[in-house]
């Protein structure tokens, strides 16, 4: 069991270097100060000619005290089904940003997650990537 569990957090480690390099190739062609919905435009158009598989806006249900919520929140990037994607284009990431991935990441059961704010003149600042 744990060689799968190794197995998986290889392929997780290579598709998370892919997936840096194509934020680093958007950020790069388009540089901080545009909006969130830009970014995320452009990071579909760059993972889909990489043939990177992902949905975006993907809605999550909870439930609560019975009753079930179907589009309690949407997760902006699911990529190969192992990796969420949280983007900003804001001044500075806050603890609430933190907590909106990682909350995205225990209700969806996905362990990888990364934050990516796009406002940073260097974008290699701007990602931090998150286990459970």
């Amino acid at each position: 069991m744990s060689d799968k569990v190794i197995n998986l957090d290889v392929k997780n480690d290579n598709l998370g270097r892919q997936v840096v390099d194509t934020v680093f190739r958007v950020h790069q062609e388009l540089g901080a100060g545009l909006l969130e919905s830009i970014y995320e435009e452009c990071l579909a158009i760059a993972l889909k000619k990489r043939n990177i598989q992902f949905r975006k806006q993907v809605s999550m249900p909870i439930s609560y005290e019975g009753v079930d919520i179907p589009n309690a929140f949407k997760i902006d990037f699911i990529v190969e089904d192992s990796i969420i994607l949280e983007l900003k284009a804001v001044e500075k990431i806050i603890p609430v940003h933190e907590a909106q991935l990682l909350t995205y990441m225990k209700l969806s059961k996905i362990r990888t997650g990364f934050l990516i704010n796009f406002n940073t003149k260097l974008i290699k600042d701007g990602i931090k990537r998150y286990r459970l």
